[in-house]
């Protein structure tokens, strides 16, 4: 593969990457000097791991006190005695609070009433803003304890720092306007423009795919221009991305297409923490080892669920000492045996989940698909791995886990997306469009059957509402410089109407490859974000239509909507016509805060 090239920057940045997991968090780290290839480097040292060498994450976790104050977090909230003196001193513990923020639309049976509530006056945004302001110290430590002349380095680039954060593919927009407040919070950056300006946003999957292209895309991906899905397993979601190579190894510049509709699921490894729980809470209900139940679990976590390989072995979760025994419950001297096969059970929602998913990208996607690429914490299970790749192998895909590293996929991914920029085509999520008014026509008989939605405009003009204006449709690809222009007219008595017109994007989430008519599946359309636009600088003339017998005069503004959807981000212009000439501003995107909320009319 062609080497990096040399940053052409003017001066010394720094780039930061954090990947704020649901259960562990990492960062990744690339110095930015003129003239020099830059290299993707990890923080391997936090606080409370000094023992452990070459420690690449720590847990996403926060403990605050009565008052609201942190007061221990990641691997410092778990020392031993952390968890006495919690309860001793009444701390509360923010935990999977990741959770928290994803879409409503996200959801999951197996994940109900497991994940924990905030900490007392807590949001989601005030406990990320608190562990991105935890992630940022422990790289400013970090960076000014290991490299020469660190702190000088530090006071160089601390004041201008890009950030580079990375979330599930099913996050929304809404997700990343509540990332961007909470690093304003953390003093990450001084404002919201700023917040615009320094921090790039990129899914789990494509990060994932820009660490695999380093770290063991298989060769055919590259060279034949084979798919390939990368499955980004983590603690709390399941990642799906396929992509396949452009131009082959004899283009200058390595490029990578998306090919199918990115999936994400609620299914990562803390779905077979759930399972455990729930087994172990029934097996162990008329045993006086219940109310150690909390502790079993943590001792499940850590020790058997990760070397779980074989379902036809017994399992053994060590928790207590020799004095600890319940023979009715198969516990012997501390240790609790298990079936592997109810084990396996454990995993089973999450390989089904894999299999699925893979299966149904292949059966949608643009290009054929050859290999599946397993990374992320949750991808180090070998029952996983192995009961993925007897399931999917004998379909003719070759599954493989790259060798180093996949817990830091995601951190050394989103350095790779930013300095390497690889992918350069995407394909849309979902349908999106607007809801807008049709001339009305009584001998269509689409029309004649909503009759009752019709209305009379400001013109005199007999209009239909509840017609869906598709922009994009769903699983169509599209690069990152397309844009999507459309046209539309607005009318008005009033001219104060025209300082802020809003634009409304809608996704249908449906099955109708051509959906049309909002009255059809009114629960199936949600808004997306809002669009407002300022026309108020615009001199427009007074014009004059007839309502019934009398005379009405009114404003009309023709204007364009400019929408990119190809990028990480959804970006939008708006385009008016003055003097004869056409010109384009930035538009304001206001994100609606729950996405599954219904269209309404």
């Amino acid at each position: 593969m062609r080497a990096r090239s040399a940053y052409a920057g003017p001066r010394r940045k720094l780039l930061l990457a954090f990947d704020v997991g649901t259960t562990y968090s990492g960062i990744s780290y690339s110095i930015l000097d003129p003239g020099q290839v830059p290299e993707i480097k990890g923080v391997t040292k936090y606080p409370a791991q000094d023992h452990i060498s070459g420690a690449s994450k720590i847990p996403s976790l926060i403990y605050y006190n009565k008052d609201g104050k942190v007061v221990a977090v990641g691997a410092e909230a778990k020392c031993e005695g952390i968890a006495e003196q919690a309860s001793e001193s009444s701390w509360s513990r923010a935990e999977w609070f990741k959770l928290h923020l994803r879409p409503k639309s996200q959801k999951s049976t197996e994940f109900t009433g497991q994940v924990p509530p905030l900490p007392h006056g807590k949001t989601v945004v005030n406990i990320l803003a608190d562990f991105l302001r935890y992630l940022l110290q422990c790289a400013s430590n970090y960076i000014q304890e290991t490299h020469p002349n660190g702190s000088e380095l530090w006071k160089q680039v601390k004041d201008d720092i890009h950030y580079v954060l990375s979330h599930p593919n099913g996050w929304e927009g809404f997700q990343r306007q509540e990332m961007r407040d909470a690093s304003v919070i953390a003093g990450l950056v001084p404002d919201r423009v700023a917040a615009h300006s320094r921090i790039t946003f990129v899914t789990e999957g494509e990060a994932s795919l820009h660490f695999a292209i380093h770290n063991g895309l298989p060769p055919g991906a590259i060279q034949n221009q084979e798919g390939v899905v990368i499955v980004d397993a983590g603690g709390g979601t399941i990642d799906f991305s396929a992509y396949a190579s452009v131009g082959g190894p004899s283009a200058a510049e390595p490029s990578f297409e998306e090919i199918a509709v990115p999936q994400c699921h609620l299914h990562g490894s803390l779905s077979v923490t759930f399972n455990a729980r729930d087994f172990l809470e029934a097996f162990l209900s008329e045993s006086d080892f219940l109310e150690d139940l909390d502790h079993i679990i943590d001792c499940f976590d850590k020790t058997t669920k990760l070397r779980f390989r074989n379902n036809q072995e017994s399992q053994y979760i060590k928790f207590g000492s020799t004095r600890d025994n319940d023979p009715h419950c198969n516990i012997r001297i501390g240790q609790l045996k298990l079936e592997g096969s109810d084990v396996a059970l454990f995993f089973a929602p999450s390989v089904r989940c894999v299999v699925s998913a893979v299966l149904e990208q292949r059966k949608t996607c643009h290009k054929p698909i050859s290999h599946v690429v397993l990374v992320g914490g949750f991808s180090a299970s070998d029952w996983l791995f192995h009961q993925v790749s007897q399931a999917l192998t004998p379909k003719g895909l070759n599954v493989i886990r790259p060798d180093s590293h996949v817990n830091k996929a995601v951190s050394d991914g989103a350095i790779s997306f930013y300095l390497d920029h690889f992918v350069r085509t995407r394909v849309a999520k979902f349908t999106y469009g607007q809801f807008c008014t049709l001339k009305y026509n009584p001998q269509d008989p689409e029309h004649a059957q909503r009759s009752s939605d019709v209305f009379t405009s400001y013109a005199g003009e007999q209009r239909l509402s509840g017609s869906f204006d598709v922009i994009l449709k769903k699983n169509t690809q599209i690069h990152e410089t397309k844009e999507f222009r459309e046209d539309y007219c607005r009318k008005s008595v009033d001219k104060a109407f025209f300082k802020s017109v809003p634009f409304r994007i809608f996704c249908y989430r449906g099955k109708n490859p051509n959906p049309k008519w909002q009255s059809d599946e009114p629960d199936k359309y949600t808004l997306l974000c809002t669009i407002e636009m300022d026309f108020s600088h615009l001199n427009l003339p007074l014009r004059y239509g007839t309502q019934g017998s009398s005379v009405s005069a009114y404003y009309q503004l023709d204007y364009g909507v400019i929408i990119s959807f190809g990028l990480t981000e959804l970006k939008a212009q708006i385009a008016w016509e003055e003097s004869g000439k056409e010109h384009r501003s930035p538009a304001k995107i206001i994100y609606d805060p729950d996405i599954t909320q219904s269209s309404g009319r």
